[in-house]
């Protein structure tokens, strides 16, 4: 038996380093496992949302934005410039720069922490141990008094269009494309198809995006998800819902997608498609007979509300447990269940967890839609702005988009904040600290917010909730 230690983390993605860093710093001796390894072939830490993810994915959104803007926007602005050009590898090598400095700095965090980090494959066995099979294929175990599970997920693959090299990818071979695919076909309208889309279009392609669902981002508040469907499509993403892919052929180097809508079979060509249906939790090798934790249905391991499983001393966090697949949920997790195993009283408000698509402009949410509010039995109300009112927004050449403030009728208290618009992503905090606090649309209104920013977007829609927005003329009351 190797070392014993009094937390073990499988998995160094945003749930598992966090929860590592966070054990270490309240004095606890903490090992991390993590089986990923960069094209060098080293470990490097980060998991999904470093090395395929969140940030590969915002430096291509980056880039595309910046040069769509030089391009189409600047001469608005005053700024005259000619012959913008892309240069595609350079914006690949900066992404990967992008993630190799924030990699490299998990493992730094690990080493100023005093967090072993163990590099191989973790599969917990019964009794609190964990055996890593390392790279070279030889197995320790180790004994822990505590153990997190972070491992993750991974991308859904369909039958009807299983990945080809090259040709059909998922979400991490969309990161890797090293030239413009003139017509680039995307199945998925959600998060991540979305944004992959926006980024392929900027640069270039015709895209056309397959949605099998009849309804555009269902979990959106539906006057946002309107306004996002519309201007996604001025921006030239063809979005077509109710299209159920039936199955695709690999033709001359071209992908043949067959997909049947309201109007029958169709078929459609593309020179590369990307897959983008969802994720499923990663549990695969992870877990040895007789260990006592349970899966559920759909996969997920299972847990309650402070990520405990049913073994006792082991816990669960991020995208291989129920709730939504999001780097901070996992990182939130991460913190609640360190605590916990240091004996403190720590919780999480499932209700506050923010989403942020980050096409442009951005759009973000927290809490209840106003469809949703009024499922759960609320009456509501709700105010919304345009940020077309706002004088920053002028000022910022960026006024599409409106900022909404859902409440409960009976007491005002806020039950969603819903923002499409530029910085929408950073705007939305404000929204979630609100519902982290309990407060009112009142408490938002009667808050001072600086001028001239953004911001006054959500100021704003909390006035307009009692019809008292001040730049813009409100709906009279019936």
């Amino acid at each position: 038996m190797a070392d014993k230690f009094d937390v073990i983390v499988i998995g160094a993605g945003p749930g598992g380093y966090v929860a590592a860093i966070r054990a270490a710093q309240l004095g606890m001796k903490v090992a991390c496992v993590e089986k990923w390894v960069n094209k060098s072939g080293k470990t490097v830490h980060g998991g999904t949302c470093l090395n395929v993810g969140c940030i590969p994915s915002k430096a291509l959104l980056e880039t595309s934005h910046k040069y769509v803007e030089a391009r189409d926007d600047y001469s608005e602005l005053g700024i005259e410039v000619s012959d913008v050009q892309m240069d595609v590898k350079k914006m690949m090598a900066r992404k990967e720069k992008t993630v190799a400095n924030l990699t490299g700095g998990i493992s730094a965090l690990f080493k100023a922490n005093g967090v072993t980090a163990l590099e191989g494959t973790g599969k917990l066995l019964p009794g609190k141990k964990v055996e890593v099979t390392g790279h070279d294929g030889n197995s320790e175990t180790y004994e822990a008094e505590n153990v997190v599970i972070a491992s993750g997920s991974v991308p859904v693959e369909i039958p009807p269009a299983p990945l080809t090299e090259g040709l059909i990818v998922d979400s991490s071979g969309a990161l890797e494309f090293q030239d413009v695919p003139k017509r680039l076909g995307v199945i998925g309208a959600g998060v991540i198809g979305l944004e992959l889309g926006s980024v392929w279009n900027r640069l270039g392609s015709e895209v056309t995006v397959l949605e099998a669902m009849d309804s555009f981002l269902p979990v959106v508040d539906e006057q946002i998800a309107k306004e996002t469907k519309k201007l996604l499509g001025k921006q030239g993403l063809d979005i077509r819902l109710g299209a159920r892919v039936t199955g695709t052929d690999i033709k001359d180097n071209e992908v043949v997608v067959k997909y049947t809508d309201s109007s029958g079979e169709q078929e459609q060509t593309f020179d590369k498609l990307i897959v983008c249906v969802g994720r499923r939790p990663y549990t695969q090798n992870l877990l040895a007979d007789g260990t006592g934790v349970e899966l559920d249905e759909r996969g997920f391991i299972q847990v309650d509300d402070t990520c405990q499983t049913n073994a006792p001393g082991v816990f669960a966090i991020g995208d291989v447990v129920r709730g939504p697949m999001l780097a901070h949920k996992g990182s939130e997790e991460g913190m609640m269940v360190a605590d916990i195993i240091h004996g403190e009283k720590a919780q999480m408000n499932y209700d506050a967890i923010p989403s942020v698509i980050y096409t442009a402009p951005e759009v973000a949410w927290v809490g209840m839609s106003e469809q949703q509010a009024k499922k759960e039995g609320f009456e509501v109300k709700s105010g919304v702005f345009p940020f077309s009112a706002s004088g920053r927004a002028m000022a910022n050449n960026a006024t599409e988009g409106m900022a909404k403030v859902v409440t409960d009728a009976s007491t005002d208290r806020i039950l969603g904040v819903h923002i499409i618009g530029q910085h929408a992503g950073e705007l939305i905090a404000q929204g979630v600290i609100a519902m982290e606090f309990g407060s009112s649309a009142e408490d938002l209104a009667l808050t001072c917010f600086a001028h001239p920013t953004l911001s006054e977007a959500v100021h704003e829609a909390a006035l307009a909730v009692e019809g008292h927005a001040i730049h813009m003329a409100n709906r009279k009351k019936r």
